[in-house]
């Protein structure tokens, strides 16, 4: 989108479905084809039961996966197995008694893979669990292949040391074993130990390394917005600081930097804008834009702050939890969606449309009411549009939402004809 072109804006429409409401907590949400009947599904759960669920579309039934995991955080999911399914990859065992990111377990920090049985109807009641390792404070995880194509590797990303909660991070890698079925546990590599605090946000990206298929990853922490990536020629691991976030809140809050952020499509560019929350669990809705450079390495980037959700509370929190860019109107430019997990009326999902992106201009609608932690987003009626689903934000020592559901969206914008240029 240059400066020059005419905006073409759909208004979004978001018919709202209750998959399940009642929840007892409520904080993770994924969309794999479970079942692999070529119709999304969705997994997922709260940090309090240690139940992790799967809803079967279209009906949407609820099937236990697996029970007792002691505060289950982030997941992902992917084939391990290598029976067809997508299996869970989870971490667990973030907090002690206390249960805020001031406790961690040293102990804890561990990452199972939930092997998924291939078909709802087997006996097995639970999905066998398998054990891949541990670091202290592990609350996200992201699984693809990260420097080379023959094995999965996982990325583990703590939040917290046992030091501090400010302390430097291990960024760790887990290789795939030659055997996942017997291994006791996955090989583990340090990535990066003297440069993130905080981590809360980690999303992964395929396309963005010139040349290569490789994944790569957007982390948001106490540095602001850093893209990570491997880069094959050196074999070294490579950071590139996009923004350094929300900084005028520090003396208040005691945080600063990006809480969560996606990388948004335009044209040919697959980051030509970053959208971010800021900072942990923030208030602050910025987009980052391209100043000058071409592609993701070498380029200057420029902050723009969208919106101010609400004033911290007494623990220094705003509402906001994640950020997902995606194209939901056809028209081959990625909007973007913001969690909020109240209270309200910060609560819900905002949607945000480019209308200039050179200048930093975007339109906004609230598309959800509902309190939400996650957002999952697929094709799950298979009409050829992008629609999205939400779990409130229920978590003891944070915030506990009422009337806790986990929704589905289903996309009646009108599509549009995609572009061709920027």
């Amino acid at each position: 989108m240059t400066q020059d072109s005419t905006p073409d804006i759909r208004v979004p429409s978001f018919a709202p479905e209750v998959v399940t409401d009642q929840l007892r907590d409520g904080y993770w949400l994924e969309s794999p084809d479970i079942d692999n009947d070529s119709r999304p599904d969705l997994f997922g759960y709260g940090l309090s039961l240690g139940e992790i669920y799967w809803y079967q579309n279209p009906d949407w039934t609820r099937r236990l996966v697996a029970d007792r995991i002691r505060m289950p955080v982030g997941a992902d999911y992917a084939d391990i197995s290598g029976n067809g399914h997508p299996d869970i990859v989870l971490c667990y065992e973030l907090y002690g008694p206390i249960g805020t990111i001031h406790d961690p377990d040293t102990q804890g920090g561990k990452i199972d893979w939930l092997e998924n049985p291939g078909s709802p109807d087997k006996d097995e009641s639970r999905w066998k669990r398998h054990y891949i390792g541990r670091a202290t404070g592990m609350h996200r995880l992201r699984i693809g292949h990260f420097t080379q194509t023959e094995k999965l590797e996982i990325i583990g990303l703590p939040i917290v040391a046992k030091e501090d909660v400010h302390a430097v991070l291990p960024v760790v890698l887990f290789t795939q074993p030659d055997d996942v079925h017997s291994a006791e546990e996955w090989p583990m590599t340090v990535i990066d130990d003297s440069h993130f605090r905080m981590i809360h946000g980690a999303e992964k990206k395929k396309g963005l390394i010139p040349g290569s298929d490789l994944d790569s990853l957007l982390l948001a922490s106490d540095e602001g917005v850093t893209w990570l990536h491997f880069d094959a020629a050196t074999r070294q691991w490579k950071r590139d600081l996009i923004g350094t976030g929300e900084r005028t809140q520090f003396e208040q809050t005691g945080f600063r930097g990006s809480g969560d952020m996606d990388a948004g499509r335009v044209g040919d560019d697959p980051m030509a804008y970053v959208a971010a929350i800021e900072p942990f669990h923030g208030n602050t809705v910025a987009v980052y834009t391209k100043e000058s450079g071409d592609g993701p390495d070498g380029v200057t980037w420029r902050r723009v702050l969208l919106d101010v959700y609400g004033d911290p509370n007494e623990n220094g929190e705003g509402p906001g939890h994640q950020v997902v860019c995606a194209d939901f109107d056809g028209d081959g430019e990625d909007e973007f969606l913001v969690a909020l997990r109240g209270p309200w009326p910060w609560q819900g999902v905002m949607y945000y449309k480019a209308v200039d992106l050179e200048k930093g201009v975007f339109a906004k609608w609230r598309v959800s009411d509902e309190s939400v932690a996650r957002i999952a987003t697929a094709d799950f009626d298979g009409d050829g549009r992008l629609d999205f689903a939400t779990i409130a934000y229920s978590v003891q020592n944070y915030y506990v939402a009422k009337d806790a559901k986990l929704m589905l969206y289903r996309n009646r914008t009108d599509q549009g004809t995609a572009r061709t240029s920027g």
